[in-house]
């Protein structure tokens, strides 16, 4: 298991371009994990997931960073 894209200290857009980034050069079915704390991305990531074909497996939030997993579309 690789090490949880970490975006913690950073702010919108930072952290929706960085997904954008790492599901492109993974495979189709491939999942992404990444760290973020800016109070909005949680909003972000769900619309980015949407527009984009992408599953938002989960997301949770501990001690204010949220923890996304996403499953790169086909």
């Amino acid at each position: 298991m690789t090490d949880p894209l970490d975006m913690r200290g950073t702010l919108c857009p930072e952290p929706v371009l960085a997904a954008r980034r790492a599901l492109a050069a993974l495979p189709p079915g491939a999942v992404l994990e990444m760290l973020a704390d800016d109070p909005v991305a949680e909003l972000d990531i769900t619309h980015f997931c949407t527009r984009t074909g992408h599953s938002l497996l989960s997301v949770t939030r501990r001690d204010g960073v949220f923890r996304f997993r996403i499953r790169r579309a086909a």
